[in-house]
């Protein structure tokens, strides 16, 4: 831009400098902008920086004028306040399902939305060397792989995989194609997971994406959509402790009334609490009945007590006694 003598681009390299280098703490002057426009080779002298700003301004761009001293123009309104970038680069930093590096290149350009000056503010705060993140770089690839199945109505196929205490991968099904019917894309935990009908099961299944390669979408129309309308995803991460697998069962659990805050962050503010004695209170829930569950429970010490159903209740004794056998012996 610039080099050519054209006057017309000079709004926009004004509103270019400003976006770039201006806000309320650092007004941008009329010789950084006079200096900016000579270095451009666009002819320009204050009369003509004014009829600029006033277009900009006509437009519907927050440009402020500054009096007095401070004499300079800055940028109000943007896209996004710093208090949320700031939220979105705590986001990716926290996420362990984006990777160190693509962590780093995700928060240069959350940067990029911000003048240099709240830029350099938000570099100060992150921190992100030696926090746990995902080893797989291709998982923003699947992402697209997977919403692009979804909103074909196709299958995919992949491989699925874990590993093993030498971090190598070991592949589930002895690295069989998983054949699959996606349907949406979970954010739990700090991870994505797909949530998919699995044909040769006949079942609904989650995985998680990262641990998932060799995706294909195969252009075969998904299966099992009445499975799908069966799931309520607004509650199935609630339901799935820790995404875990486990028999869907409707539990009454029993916990002491100073717990109620940490029933309420688990299964929100719709849950009913019923009285009970002794300063106790009970629940009834839908919930993936799994050692996650339990260990969740047990957590709690004597404070919480699963009543019922009595298979339950002895599934998690039996669990209790497992557990507790390690250490005995």
């Amino acid at each position: 831009m610039g080099k050519n003598g054209n006057t017309r681009e000079r709004p926009l390299l004004i509103l270019r400098l400003l976006m770039e280098n201006s806000d309320e703490s650092h007004p941008v002057s009329m010789d950084e902008i006079l200096q900016m426009l000579e270095k451009e080779g666009i002819p320009a002298n204050r009369k003509s920086v004014y009829q600029d700003i006033d277009s900009l301004t006509s437009c519907g761009y927050d440009v402020v004028t500054l009096k007095g001293a401070r004499f300079g123009y800055y940028l109000s309104s943007r896209s996004f306040e710093p208090a949320e970038l700031k939220l979105l680069v705590d986001s990716v930093q926290s996420s362990r399902f984006i990777t160190t590096k693509k962590t780093s290149e995700l928060i240069r350009k959350i940067e990029s939305l911000a003048s240099r000056h709240e830029g350099a503010d938000l570099q100060r705060q992150v921190y992100v060397t030696g926090r746990v993140k995902s080893m797989n770089e291709s998982v923003y690839n699947n992402v697209d792989r997977i919403s692009t199945a979804i909103n074909s109505n196709s299958s995919v196929t992949f491989k699925y995989f874990d590993y093993d205490t030498s971090l190598k991968k070991v592949y589930h099904q002895d690295g069989v194609y998983y054949s699959v019917s996606p349907f949406a894309l979970i954010w739990d935990n700090e991870n994505y997971y797909l949530l998919g009908y699995d044909e040769p099961a006949e079942m609904m299944k989650h995985f998680r994406v990262d641990k998932m390669e060799h995706i294909s979408v195969t252009g075969r129309k998904r299966t099992g959509t009445e499975h799908f309308r069966a799931e309520d995803l607004s509650g199935y991460s609630v339901m799935h402790f820790g995404m875990y697998h486990g028999e869907l069962q409707n539990v009454r659990i029993r916990f002491r009334d100073r717990l109620a805050g940490q029933v309420i962050d688990r299964f929100g503010k719709d849950i009913s609490m019923f009285p009970d004695t002794d300063g106790f209170f009970n629940i009834d829930v839908k919930v993936a009945v799994s050692p996650v569950f339990f260990s969740w429970i047990f957590s709690f010490g004597d404070d919480a007590e699963i009543l019922g159903p009595t298979g339950v209740r002895e599934e998690a004794a039996r669990y209790l006694r497992k557990i507790s056998s390690i250490y005995e012996n």
